[in-house]
């Protein structure tokens, strides 16, 4: 390697050094505007289960520390998610210098719609699979069993839903990125429709809980996403074949 190289590998790292330390400053500043609101938040996060639960049921902290822990660790997830927008730009100027004009035309509405997506699969997981979800639940207990949720085991829970659902919806960025890049063609993913149906629950009975509500939940609408995936490619690869 030599020197030009050398230089040429020194300045990249120190750019890969100031996105990161962007990244961490961003989330940190999140993080403390909302420390304040700890318990707050992870009030506004249980209320789906709160609210299914039987009179007299409540959720229970099983270690000692939980009850300070837990809201602790709901911030600093939550300010990492609020700011993707902000990580998603450092990401985006990093690579955008090693893209063609083309290319990062394209590429900028596609950074916009997989924020928008990954927002969206969130709320849906709260608004819509979390409501069915406990309802579910509180209903099948049997009976004379007190549903006592820990803090730290709900927590994890809830997160998981919320990361497999919000990435989930990132499905139409996925399909549009395969089309645009010819790996795949959109005639060839509508050919593929009863397959894709099949796979997406197959996805969701290995990333949700082992029922069927919640598969059906997150099965359902990854097919619809793969349609509007599939859409949406057709004037992806026609606007590719004009800059061509």
């Amino acid at each position: 390697m030599d020197i030009d190289d050398t230089n040429y590998l020194i300045s990249h790292l120190i750019e890969l050094r100031k996105r990161l330390l962007y990244c961490i400053f961003s989330v940190l500043m999140v993080f403390i505007s909302l420390i304040y609101f700890a318990n707050d938040i992870y009030q506004l996060i249980s209320a789906p289960l709160i609210k299914q639960l039987p009179e007299g049921a409540s959720m229970i902290a099983t270690d000692v520390a939980s009850p300070f822990f837990t809201p602790i660790k709901l911030t600093i997830v939550v300010s990492v998610f609020v700011s993707a927008p902000l990580l998603l730009y450092q990401v985006w100027a990093f690579i955008a210098p090693a893209l063609y004009k083309h290319e990062r035309r394209l590429m900028i509405p596609l950074l916009f719609s997989s924020t928008l997506f990954f927002y969206v699969g969130m709320a849906f997981t709260y608004f819509v699979v979390f409501p069915l979800l406990f309802n579910f639940f509180a209903h099948i207990a049997p009976h004379g069993v007190l549903i006592a949720t820990d803090i730290d085991n709900y927590l994890n829970f809830v997160m998981a839903l919320f990361i497999v659902f919000g990435v989930s919806f990132e499905v139409p960025v996925a399909i549009v990125l395969l089309c645009w890049s010819r790996v795949v063609t959109p005639e060839d993913l509508c050919k593929k429709r009863p397959y894709v149906l099949v796979g997406a629950f197959v996805i969701g009975m290995l990333l949700t809980p082992p029922d069927v509500l919640s598969q059906t939940l997150l099965a359902i609408p990854i097919y619809l996403l793969f349609e509007v995936g599939v859409f949406f490619s057709r004037f992806y690869v026609g606007e590719k074949c004009k800059l061509q």
